[in-house]
């Protein structure tokens, strides 16, 4: 009888000198960036050796320890942007001004280095512990990752603490974001929402959503008819889309690729994330950095909506988040790898992934 591989947690290096952890189990193995955002740069299924994450053309570059943060936050970001999954906080989308301090686009979090405050292993499980305090703001972050034998899962439980002493406001998400050879036309999103709302003012090109119209998920009516958003497009349809998809009855997605015989799925706790932005850019976008060159969608739950930054949220929804002095909040979720060619009709927070009847 073939005996399952253990997990294992190792350090290691991108490049010359960008530190990096490597978590895995028999099922799945992820690489997780210190040096930038703690970001899982790498999220591959081992049963079929494929990474699920997108990866930028320009690559991974190796920012400074401290937060690379310039005058103009926007392209910073997206020069060390390497594809892959992000944390967002304190902020969301557009850089803005907020107590004092200039917040960078998507939050300084995914930017600046974390440390590694505790690695646990054994034959059953891996653990790691992550931690970063904020410069520009009064935040703690704490991340832990866990891996268990067998199971096709990464755990991930989140705290963020505010540490001043007066309330702050806040943004939260997760910015993951899926590309080939997974992603193809060929994919279908499952999940617990019915509404998509489109963005205001982020239209795009090849975009089958007005700016502000209101759908019940998956369909939008078109000039052209309609469109299955649950629907990838594939390579050759292009695309950009930013819109919000809300009302859900529980916190998940999958996206499964029947021709590949299997899927990705997230799930997480609605009462935290209540939304969860939907963006594809699918070679639509001329100009840096997309260049009608990139392939990626991500669905990234969130705490807020529109994707435009603290302040923008604070005026047009109020849906951000106040901690007060001392106070902390906190979240679980689970990425999930499943084989399956059929629908799914759940994704429990544990990771239990339930296949439609018919599937």
């Amino acid at each position: 009888m073939r005996t399952a591989a253990p997990c294992l947690v190792q350090e290691v290096l991108l490049g010359r000198t960008l530190r990096a952890l490597r978590i895995e189990n028999d099922q799945l193995r992820a690489t997780i960036l210190l040096d930038k955002g703690a970001d899982i740069y790498e999220l591959t299924y081992k049963p079929r050796g494929i990474d699920v994450l997108w990866k930028t053309p320009w690559g991974l570059r190796e920012p400074t320890r401290g937060a690379a943060l310039s005058l103009d936050s926007e392209t910073t970001w997206l020069e060390y942007y390497p594809g892959g999954w992000q944390v967002l906080f304190p902020n969301g989308g557009d850089e803005c001004s907020y107590r004092g301090a200039r917040l960078n686009m998507h939050g300084e979090a995914s930017l600046i280095a974390w440390e590694c405050r505790g690695i646990f292993q054994g034959a059953r499980f891996a653990e790691v512990h992550l931690e970063t305090r904020l410069l520009r703001s009064p935040f703690r972050i704490r991340r832990r990752l866990r891996v268990e034998q067998g199971r096709p899962a990464l755990f991930i439980h989140e705290r963020v603490t505010n540490e001043a002493g007066e309330p702050m406001d806040y943004m939260w998400g997760h910015h993951p974001a899926f590309g080939a050879p997974f992603l193809s036309g060929a994919c279908r999103v499952d999940t617990a929402a019915r509404t998509l709302l489109a963005d205001e003012v982020l239209i795009g090109t090849h975009n089958p959503l007005q700016g502000g119209q209101r759908y019940t998920w998956p369909l939008v009516e078109t000039a052209g008819g309609l469109v299955d958003m649950s629907r990838v497009p594939g390579p050759n349809e292009p695309r950009y889309t930013l819109g919000y998809l809300a009302d859900f009855e529980a916190g998940w997605y999958a996206i499964t690729n029947p021709e590949l015989g299997f899927g990705v799925g997230l799930s997480w706790p609605v009462e935290v994330f209540p939304y969860a932005w939907l963006w594809q850019e699918m070679h639509a976008s001329s100009g840096f950095p997309f260049y009608k060159n990139c392939y990626t969608m991500a669905i990234e739950p969130n705490t807020s909506i529109p994707g435009r930054g603290l302040v923008t949220v604070m005026q047009k929804s109020a849906t951000h988040r106040t901690l007060a002095a001392g106070q902390s909040a906190e979240a679980n979720l689970c990425a999930v790898f499943y084989a399956a060619a059929g629908r799914v009709q759940r994704i429990d927070l544990d990771g239990t992934v339930h296949l439609a009847r018919d599937s």
